[in-house]
């Protein structure tokens, strides 16, 4: 079985988009807070680090999902993908390079062993090979990428550093692939499964990330 590709939208488009203005994200009102001009850079500096522990390293989760042994209709756009992330793995490290020192934090062990196993769990969906749980992984990722990088760049602004490259075509070219995917039942539940559990991954990093920024405060 093969996942197909249709210029007709359906299938489990609507359900994994709205999977990520629910649950990504944008929905995060610590990442929404961390564009503020109000945001400490502490915590700016603690999110930085986060993000590239989980994302910052090569293979990441298109890659992975690339390597899974995906339809070829997904191929092309998972080449396109794993290059534009190629670029934001490289941002990732500049900021954590320039935010300085991970920020002393109360419970910290215990946060890097959550942040761990977020990595380790999105690594297990990119790497599925239940045909279409690693392409609804990779393809909610970069969606909700889109609205990481409007955090990135805001830290960026802050750190006085370049943003990185425009995001929006790798974030178009995903959402295109959404809509083109025609697949079967069991394999569209998989799509959504891969992409419902990568967004809670996100959902769980960004509230760990305020539980710390809460802790810092009451020092």
């Amino acid at each position: 079985m093969t996942i197909a590709l249709d210029k007709r939208p359906g299938g489990c488009v609507d359900t994994i988009l709205a999977m990520v203005a629910a649950d990504g994200t944008a929905a995060s009102p610590h990442a929404r807070a961390l564009t503020q001009p109000s945001a400490t850079l502490r915590d700016i500096a603690d999110a930085v680090h986060a993000l590239c522990v989980i994302h910052g390293a090569f293979p990441g989760i298109v890659d992975q999902a690339g390597a899974s042994g995906i339809d070829p209709a997904a191929r092309d756009w998972l080449d396109r993908a794993a290059a534009a992330m190629s670029a934001e793995r490289a941002l990732l490290v500049r900021l954590t390079a320039a935010a300085g020192p991970l920020p002393s934090t109360p419970g910290q062990a215990a946060s890097q062993a959550a942040i761990l196993a977020q990595r380790n769990a999105l690594e297990m969906l990119a790497r599925s090979d239940r045909l279409g749980c690693a392409t609804g992984t990779a393809i909610a990722f970069v969606l909700d990428w889109a609205a990481v990088r409007g955090v990135l760049d805001s830290c960026a602004r802050r750190m006085a550093l370049p943003t990185g490259d425009d995001f929006t075509q790798p974030a178009a070219a995903a959402l295109a692939l959404l809509r083109a995917t025609r697949a079967s039942a069991p394999v569209e539940r998989a799509m959504a499964f891969g992409a419902q559990q990568m967004l809670a991954q996100h959902r769980g990093l960004w509230q760990l990330l305020k539980a710390r920024a809460t802790a810092r405060s009451d020092l």
